[in-house]
């Protein structure tokens, strides 16, 4: 007797795999589930290595890191070394840096992935790019030694008080002296630009081209210009992903050693850029900003660097580079949550 429609649907047929091909389904799911184990162990290894670096980092740095280790210079006794002027160079090392990448590395997205034509000279860019997102950062801090410096060193020459320049033909104009060093904060910021600069451009085209190209050809179609529909539709509508990648690169730039040593920047420093020790100044001294990007400086990846090298039998420095690690993950990490709440925002905002 043959079983009706309904009486099919409501029963539970089992299905088989045809026959020669059930053992290959088969193999093929047990290598899947392998593959997916493999990876949580790799995951679950790099956590656990992690933790133990993170523990072991804390433990070293318990007792040593209280509040006048961010308040004190360095000092050749462990317990009373600070990280002081690193905080501040790295703050204004950061500062320029963000100053000189972001335009230039945003400008460029914008030009490469919204104006420029399908040239082979812009796949040759585009190529280059990639590929110089890859190098060594040492690369760039040798670039930076062999450009940067001799072009201070002119600046000194200009700015030295002897000069005088006549504007316009109209009148004569005596530039004041100012005291530029060779490891000055200017030269480690241009040289940190280089070093993010084609994480900048490339983060920022991805940004680009994550936009739906519907935006723009309802914008052209509504009467905007290009230039329009670039600043107020597809800038906008890209923010979230520019900004993470702007602020990801700016923390690279924060953690960056070798460039800066290469540039000859202070390992021992006992005074801040410009004579800065706290936000005060900024307000009731203002002036001194202007002598901060020629004033020498040191960062807190040089400083730990140092720390970490310092011969000493009782291994009291190692306290202090641990406590300077604990600094330079609490900054990195403040960057990153800066970033993802910027995200998070900006893309709250898009209407589309």
């Amino acid at each position: 007797m043959s079983a009706t429609v309904g009486e099919l649907a409501g029963s539970v047929v089992p299905v088989s795999f045809t026959l020669g091909a059930d053992g290959q389904i088969r193999q093929r799911l047990r290598l899947s589930r392998g593959f997916m184990w493999l990876c949580r162990l790799a995951t679950y290894a790099s956590l656990l290595v992690l933790a133990v670096l993170l523990l072991s980092i804390v433990w070293n740095s318990v007792g040593r890191l209280r509040w006048d280790f961010l308040s004190s210079h360095y000092s050749m006794q462990p317990d009373r070394c600070g990280i002081l002027a690193g905080l501040w160079g790295t703050f204004w090392l950061v500062l320029l840096t963000a100053a000189f990448s972001i335009p230039v590395g945003v400008g460029s997205a914008v030009y490469l992935e919204e104006l420029a034509k399908d040239t082979w000279l812009m796949r040759v860019i585009r190529l280059n790019l990639s590929n110089l997102a890859g190098v060594p950062s040492i690369v760039y801090g040798i670039l930076g030694l062999t450009a940067f410096r001799p072009l201070v060193i002119q600046l000194q020459s200009v700015f030295d008080g002897r000069h005088v320049v006549n504007v316009l033909g109209l009148f004569r104009l005596r530039l004041l002296k100012l005291d530029i060093y060779d490891g000055s904060v200017l030269i480690g910021a241009m040289t940190m630009s280089l070093v993010i600069l084609p994480t900048v451009i490339i983060a920022s085209q991805e940004a680009l081209r994550a936009v739906p190209s519907t935006i723009r050809v309802a914008s052209l179609a509504l009467g905007a210009t290009r230039w329009q529909t670039i600043w107020r539709q597809v800038l906008p509508a890209s923010l979230p992903g520019i900004a993470t990648g702007v602020i990801l690169s700016i923390s690279r730039a924060m953690g960056e050693a070798a460039p800066l040593m290469m540039i000859g920047v202070l390992t021992v420093a006992s005074m801040c850029p410009g004579g800065i020790e706290s936000p005060g100044q900024l307000l009731t001294e203002p002036g001194r900003v202007l002598a901060v990007p020629f004033d020498q400086f040191t960062a807190m990846p040089v400083e730990i660097y140092d720390w970490s090298k310092q011969p000493d039998p009782q291994d009291r420095f190692t306290g202090v580079a641990a406590s300077g690690i604990l600094v330079l993950l609490a900054v990195l990490l403040t960057v990153n949550a800066a970033a993802m709440i910027v995200r998070y925002r900006a893309g709250r905002q898009l209407r589309w």
